[in-house]
């Protein structure tokens, strides 16, 4: 059965969709972005600090649904400006490189609320 992860610790949704989803013991994120849950808006600042602030949405959503960064299976990440490769590189790094999860990283032309990366996970329980 499906359960649907919906919590105030996150970002609200900016659509018809949920921040995640649980089903048959996987979890899977929405994409987050850099926006501070209790401002509602994109976190200013530098491109590390964006990418800190979506790892933060990503972790609050994953423990939300009974995991964490440890049981990580794919990543994908959506960038504006793969030449900020080597910065999102070592802050993701940072907060997954013990489970070492699958990824895809693929510069896009834009993304919402003109932000530069947003990052979705799949994870087990």
């Amino acid at each position: 059965m499906k359960t649907i992860i919906e919590i105030d610790k996150a970002p609200k949704a900016l659509g018809p969709y949920s921040q995640a989803i649980e089903y048959d013991g996987l979890i899977y994120t929405s994409g987050q972005i850099a926006i501070n849950p209790e401002t509602g808006k994109i976190v200013e600042g530098d491109f590390a600090a964006r990418v800190h602030q979506v790892m933060h949405n990503l972790a609050t959503v994953l423990e939300a649904g009974g995991s964490d960064f440890s049981k990580v299976i794919k990543t994908t990440i959506f960038v504006t400006d793969l030449s900020k490769f080597a910065v999102l590189n070592e802050i993701y790094g940072g907060y997954v490189s013990a489970s070492k999860p699958a990824r895809a990283t693929v510069q896009v032309a834009a993304l919402p609320l003109g932000t530069d990366v947003e990052i979705e996970m799949i994870a087990h329980k």
